[in-house]
C-alpha cells in the first residue's frame, strides 16, 4: 500500500530513506486502524491557526469555528475586554480570540480553562506555536480546574465573554458515534443529561447557571451544543434571568449555540 501512495504522488521522486518510510509505513498503520487523521498528522487547521493536535483533546471542528465567529463579534466593542474559554482542550478558542482581535485590542486579556492536564498541556504547547507567527497568542492566560473554578476569584463579575465547547454527547449518542469519533476523549464528548432529562446536557446546564455570577453587565455567553438542546438551553437562560437569549445556527444551517447577555 506504501509503495501505491508514493507511487501516485510522487513518480518520478527518488527512493525515500528508510527512517521515513518507516515513519510513513506507522501513520498509514495508525489510520488503517481507525485511528483519526488528525491525530495521525499530528496537527490541523482551525481558522488561521496550525493547531498540534492528539489524543489528550477534541479535534477542533469547522462548528467551533463557528462559535468562535459569534464570540468575536460580541467581544469586540467591550471596554478593556476580559474573556475566557472554558475547557479549552487545544485552546483553539482562545487562541483565536487572542490572535484575531489582540493586534487592534492589546488590552484584552484571555483566559484558557480545563480540568485536564494533559489537555492543558497540549494548549500551553499550542500557545507557543502559535506565539512563533502570533505574538498575540501570549495573551492567552491558562489554567488548571473545573469551568469557572479555575478563574482566579477577582474576575467574578468582570467576565465580558464565556464561550465553551463543552462535552454534549449522551451516552446512548456516543455509543452510535464513528469508530473515529470514539477515539476522542471520553470525558471531553460525553455529558449526563440535564436536570429537565435532556440528553448530554448536564455540562451546558452547568455553565448556564453559572455563568451570570461571573459575567460583567452586559457580558455575553456563548456556548455550543448539539441541536437538540437548543429548546432546552434557551428555556434555561430565560429561567436564569438573562437579558436576553438567542440561538444561532452553524454553517450547515443547524442549531449550534446559544448566546445570551447577562
Amino acid at each position: 500500500m506504501l509503495e501505491e501512495i508514493l507511487g501516485r504522488c510522487h513518480p518520478e521522486s527518488a527512493p525515500i530513506d528508510d527512517a521515513s518510510r518507516t515513519a510513513l509505513e506507522t501513520m498509514v498503520a495508525r489510520r488503517e486502524a481507525g485511528e483519526p487523521l488528525q491525530y495521525v498528522l499530528g496537527a490541523w487547521a482551525f481558522r488561521s491557526l496550525d493547531l498540534e493536535v492528539d489524543a489528550r483533546a477534541l479535534i477542533p471542528r469547522p462548528e467551533t469555528e463557528q462559535v468562535v465567529e459569534t464570540a468575536l463579534g460580541e467581544l469586540h466593542d467591550a471596554a478593556g475586554p476580559v474573556a475566557v474559554d472554558l475547557g479549552t482542550g487545544t485552546g483553539a478558542i482562545a487562541l483565536s480570540l487572542a490572535v484575531e482581535l489582540g493586534t487592534a485590542r492589546p488590552d484584552l486579556e484571555v483566559w484558557a480553562t480545563d480540568a485536564d492536564p494533559g489537555a492543558l498541556e497540549l494548549a500551553e504547547r499550542n500557545r507557543a506555536r502559535v506565539a512563533v507567527s502570533a505574538p498575540e497568542a501570549r495573551l492567552v492566560r491558562l489554567a488548571r480546574g473545573w469551568w469557572f473554578d479555575a478563574l482566579p476569584a477577582d474576575r467574578r463579575g468582570r467576565l465580558d465573554l464565556v464561550v465553551a465547547n463543552p462535552p454534549y454527547v449522551s451516552e446512548d449518542e456516543w455509543e452510535m458515534l464513528d469508530q473515529e469519533v470514539r477515539c476522542e476523549p471520553y470525558g471531553a464528548l460525553v455529558s449526563g443529561p440535564g436536570r429537565d432529562g435532556t440528553p448530554g446536557f448536564a455540562d451546558v446546564e452547568t455553565i448556564v447557571h453559572a455563568a451570570g455570577d461571573w459575567l460583567t453587565g452586559g457580558g455575553v455567553l456563548v456556548v455550543e451544543l448539539s441541536p437538540p438542546q437548543a429548546g432546552a438551553a434557551f428555556r434555561l437562560a430565560q429561567r436564569c434571568g438573562y437579558q436576553s437569549a438567542r440561538i444561532d445556527q452553524d454553517l450547515a444551517g443547524r442549531d449550534r449555540m446559544l448566546v445570551a447577555r447577562r
